[in-house]
């Protein structure tokens, strides 16, 4: 039975993957609704959301966020890095060890 349901999940019917076939619904979905349906839905899916998590379960998937988004800067900065300036991260561990210091060059 689990090989029925891996050949369901790979292909349906027609041998789309189930990849090709959510775009395709997907895109025929687009093209049937506007804009408010979208915020419609997502303002559902938020509200239900909401009814079964606490405020725990949000502070952690903004934590993840906050922290990929940096490492996409950082990587971006990398990236972008042959103009001869720091990243944004090795500008702020320089900056760290800096204000430590005494002001005449030595660490206090």
């Amino acid at each position: 039975m689990a090989k029925n349901n891996n050949n369901n999940r790979n292909n349906n019917q027609n041998g789309m993957t189930v990849e090709e076939a959510g775009r395709k619904g997907g895109e025929a979905t687009a093209k049937n609704h506007d804009r408010d349906f979208y915020e419609e839905i997502g303002r559902k899916g938020g509200e239900a959301t909401s009814k079964n998590h606490d405020r725990e379960f949000y502070e952690e998937i903004g934590q993840k966020g906050g922290e990929a988004r940096a490492q996409q800067n950082d990587n971006n900065n990398n990236d972008n890095n042959n103009n001869g300036k720091m990243s944004k991260s090795e500008a702020g561990r320089k900056g760290g060890k800096n204000s430590n210091s005494t002001g005449n060059g030595e660490n206090s």
